[in-house]
């Protein structure tokens, strides 16, 4: 048996449903958002949260990993957090301008990961990038209360954080690029001694 048949044989496990289940959300987010049930909107937000936490911690104790997770998940992450941005900016809640910056990121991203792959380039993620998605998630998180946070503490305590977001991923893009650039010119050298 192959380990392409084994990983096609393990796409329906307990981290990719979750996952699954996680791009199921982001319709009924809107529905919610767009009939202004903001608080029923964040309980969404908040469990699609919780099911990313709970599928990498499975896919990685028990062994689960498949390729269809590690592509899935991360784009159900981004497509989540993308949605509450730009509901949280149509709100006039969040700036545009994060909006902007965090999509043109992606966009790079994206167009960066396809020409690694194409040269067989793998960069596995780092931990800046986590601290930046966690520090996203939680500025959005706060912007659901971002009234209440900023009559308790005396200043806008969501813009704070999502501007912060903003500082790190660009960080963790440049730190991206760098692990990038220095494996692609490995591989170039491997290549040209074959």
């Amino acid at each position: 048996m192959t380990e392409r048949s084994k990983e096609k044989e393990n796409i329906w496990n307990v981290p990719n449903v979750l996952t699954l289940i996680r791009m199921g959300l982001i319709p009924v987010y809107w529905i919610l958002m767009l009939n202004d049930h903001f608080y029923a909107a964040f309980a969404v937000f908040a469990a699609a949260s919780l099911t990313d936490i709970a599928d990498g911690f499975i896919a990685r104790k028990y062994h689960l990993i498949t390729n269809f997770g590690k592509l899935m998940d991360p784009l159900a992450d981004k497509l989540m957090s993308i949605s509450v941005m730009l509901s949280m900016a149509i709100k006039g809640i969040a700036p545009w301008a994060v909006l902007i910056i965090l999509l043109c990121k992606e966009a790079v991203m994206v167009m960066g990961g396809v020409v690694l792959y194409r040269n067989d380039v793998v960069v596995y993620s780092i931990w800046i990038g986590k601290l930046a998605q966690t520090v996203v998630v939680l500025s959005l998180l706060s912007c659901f209360f971002h009234e209440w946070l900023q009559a308790q503490l005396g200043f806008p305590l969501h813009l704070y954080l999502l501007w912060a977001g903003v500082a790190l991923t660009l960080t963790a893009l440049a730190m991206y690029t760098m692990r990038a650039l220095a494996i692609y010119g490995e591989v170039r050298k491997k290549a040209k001694k074959q």
